[in-house]
């Protein structure tokens, strides 16, 4: 039997992520997945005549980048669209004007990523600053949160939203003194307007997955959970995916989580686990609960501290919340639940622990709740007692600690954000960005894990310190912990024979770094099943 390897890399420092943490300096590869891992001399048993030999030149190697929680479609329309993220009001609405100025009849101008909480004012933005800009076009402009829009007229009427309509369960139109409509929608309320932008053509939709798949291979991410989109991704998502990987221009790994809401189809069909070559699976279904702080749109068991007398939004009665994670469970698919308020948690986990009493198998469930942001202490021990995976986003923390002490007060911060709580339960924590709401880079991450502190360094010592994670707890989120999140640790997470040769190079070695280092690391290579798939100066190609 030939037991030539295709490629071996050597003389770097390569850190496995397997049970012991151990390091190498080699690594051996041969159709698509690892034959040794080892010293120099140990991988080069496995030379032949055609086997190509890489010198990492003692650059660090981490296993491929898993991004537990993110959304390719809205990533990748960003990047298309108008993007707002960490941008002006005023710098927003001249990008509105020129999208104006060149729109088709019949478009929209869309796009999303303002955070009013940077702005000037602080205010949220109304219907008339757009109007101006474009009476007679409809805009949708989703907040950085995802859970909030600015809307105008023309697209409030699109969606027949006036003085007497009646808001949706979980959603909120903000209104004026006269009962108008202000063009701030939250959560279902602006699904209302979502639904009525007209279908993205198939080439740009492909053009959108393409831009957002280079940025990804850029930033070291081989695999990600696509998390579903409510009024977004349905079954048709599903199947242009599908289209991508058989014209084979899609390289990267998708775990998509389709919505609950959304779900027939796939439940007709079935999970499908493992299609093109190991690289797409959809096994999952993902429900939303509750909106999120920054639209104060979280359920809260306390009203909030800077809207006194509002409680956020509820999606479903518990009997309803019931019904759709039963439906998934019974059609064989694995729970993710969209949990941000401390209401919306207990919610969920009550909802799970009459899930898992009244269809007990498979044991091995892995339900998950996404972001668990605030959580009161009592229930994170029945997360840990029901084995649920808490799935955070670390920069959520860094970049909203402000506006998390503005809408729930001091007293309640005990409850924000517990990472150290639950790894020390037991627990596993899935590592993601949720971009487009973060920048997606996983080093800004796994600083935030470490340090509790935003991009600027901000607060010294780290915000509730208490609750920081260690740099290996940080690197395996984001690698063997979101493996596990999604079934697939046998497969992928760490560099073990027998697993895909997916690798992250990196330019500096990020657990002896400095710590403030950590968020300036970059990628020099990304490597997909033994192919270099981006190569910062041909070093590895």
């Amino acid at each position: 039997m030939n037991n030539n390897a295709e490629i071996i890399l050597t003389n770097g420092h390569i850190y496995t992520i397997d049970k012991t943490f151990s390091t190498a300096s080699a690594v051996a590869v041969g159709n698509g997945k690892i034959m040794c891992v080892g010293s120099d001399d140990e991988v080069k048993k496995y030379l032949g005549n055609r086997t190509k030999n890489i010198d990492l030149k003692g650059h660090t190697v981490l296993p491929g980048i898993i991004e537990s929680h993110m959304h390719m479609q809205a990533y990748g329309l960003k990047l298309l669209n108008i993007d707002c993220f960490g941008k002006t009001k005023a710098e927003i609405l001249n990008e509105v004007k020129a999208a104006y100025k060149s729109i088709r009849q019949g478009q929209w101008i869309t796009g999303a990523g303002w955070n009013e909480t940077g702005w000037e004012d602080k205010q949220l933005p109304v219907k008339q600053e757009l109007d101006e800009i474009a009476p007679d076009v409809p805009i949708y402009i989703a907040r950085v949160c995802g859970h909030l829009a600015w809307v105008n007229s023309a697209a409030l009427a699109a969606a027949g939203i006036n003085e007497s309509t009646t808001e949706p369960a979980g959603g909120e139109i903000h209104r004026d003194a006269a009962g108008n409509a202000t063009g701030i929608l939250v959560d279902t309320a602006a699904s209302l307007v979502q639904d009525r932008i007209p279908a993205i053509e198939e080439a740009m939709l492909e053009k959108a997955y393409m831009l957002a798949q280079d940025d990804f291979l850029k930033h070291g991410i081989t695999s990600i959970h696509d998390l579903a989109l409510s009024s977004l991704y349905d079954y048709g998502t599903v199947e242009f995916i599908s289209g991508m990987y058989r014209k084979g221009v899609m390289k990267i790994s998708i775990n998509s989580y389709i919505s609950a809401d959304n779900a027939e189809r796939a439940y007709a069909v079935g999970p499908i686990a493992g299609a093109f070559g190991g690289k797409y699976s959809m096994k999952g279904v993902k429900v939303f609960t509750d909106g999120s702080l920054g639209a104060r749109s979280a359920w809260m068991l306390e009203e909030y501290s800077d809207r006194p007398g509002h409680f956020g939004n509820c999606r479903y009665t518990d009997g309803e919340l019931y019904d759709l994670m039963a439906a998934a469970r019974k059609n064989g698919f694995q729970i993710a639940t969209h949990a941000i308020g401390d209401a919306a948690n207990r919610q969920v986990i009550s909802a799970y622990e009459r899930i898992l009493r009244d269809f007990p198998e498979p044991a091995d469930h892995r339900s998950r709740i996404e972001h668990a942001q605030i959580i009161k202490r009592d229930d994170v021990k029945r997360v840990l007692a029901l084995g649920i995976i808490p799935s955070m986003q670390f920069v959520h923390c860094t970049s909203d600690k402000e506006m998390t002490e503005e809408r729930i007060g001091t007293e309640r911060l005990g409850d924000a954000f517990p990472w150290r709580s639950f790894i020390d339960g037991g627990a596993i924590i899935p590592g993601g960005a949720d971009a487009p709401v973060e920048l997606v880079s996983p080093f800004h991450g796994i600083y935030a894990a470490v340090t509790r502190k935003d991009r600027s360094g901000r607060p010294e010592g780290g915000w509730r310190p208490e609750q920081k994670i260690t740099r290996a707890e940080a690197i395996k989120a984001f690698t063997i912990w979101g493996a596990y999140a999604a079934f697939e640790e046998g497969i992928k997470g760490s560099i073990e024979a027998g697993k895909i040769a997916d690798f992250t190079i990196i330019d500096r070695d990020v657990m002896n770094c400095p710590e403030d280092e950590i968020k300036d690391i970059s990628v020099i290579a990304t490597i997909l099943g033994g192919e270099t798939a981006y190569d910062i100066d041909g070093s590895f190609s």
